[in-house]
């Protein structure tokens, strides 16, 4: 995956190391080149210096080519800005945008921007939403027979009740992120666009378990 990063503060420069380390091209967008320094002397990626919502810094990333989006800098409006540009203008779907106003996250989840708020762990939590389903599981228990995985509701699913997922794929949802709150699942509880499921699953069943996810109700067997 190549991954463009805009913020390079502690927690930009945090997730650009990560992503390096398991094999991901990355590019880092900030407006003080001197912010790059934090990146460290072995840093083999793209350092773009500008704005992150300029589309001509933005191609200089590789936005074009890009898989994923993170907005992580100092300032809200900077970070939705830049990630509806790179979602609407570049068609990166996978997106999501640091925010530090929880008042305002409710307003952005509901225009499709995935958001995490400003806590010492945003990095790891960006991390997670960024990679692929099942490349990073939340938690495993210490027998490594069960995990934990957090995945937005895939498209196919949206409408349809949470015991028919469960069902179809073999996993126990434990609970609803909907727009910043949590919420405990009752079995007709009907998913909707943006929640963020939390799913216990067995750790030799996660690959077909998220293939079913994917792919829809439309496809069970």
């Amino acid at each position: 995956m190549h991954i463009v990063i805009m913020g390079c503060g502690r927690v930009g420069s945090s997730l650009a190391r990560s992503l390096e380390e398991r094999g991901h091209t990355t590019a880092v967008i900030d407006s003080n080149a001197e912010a790059f320094r934090r990146l460290g002397p072995t840093y083999g990626g793209l350092t773009v210096t500008g704005m992150g919502f300029d589309r001509e810094v933005l191609r200089q990333a590789g936005i074009e080519r890009a898989d994923a989006f993170a907005a992580v800098s100092s300032g809200d409006n900077s970070n939705i800005i830049s990630a509806r540009v790179a979602r609407e203008l570049f068609g990166v779907d996978n997106v999501v945008a640091r925010i530090y106003d929880a008042g305002r996250a409710e307003v952005y989840e509901r225009l499709g921007i995935p958001t995490v708020a400003t806590v010492p762990w945003a990095a790891d939590q960006v991390l997670r939403r960024l990679l692929p389903a099942g490349s990073e599981p939340q938690w495993r228990d210490p027998s490594g027979e069960l995990r934990l995985d957090s995945v937005y509701a895939p498209f196919g699913w949206i409408g349809r009740s949470l015991a028919s997922l469960e069902q179809a794929a073999g996993v126990r949802v434990a609970f609803v992120t909907r727009l910043g709150s949590g919420i405990l699942p009752q079995a007709d509880m009907a998913i909707q666009e943006g929640d963020y499921l939390s799913i216990f699953m067995r750790d030799d069943h996660a690959e077909a378990a998220l293939a079913v996810l994917e792919s829809g109700p439309e496809k069970e067997h």
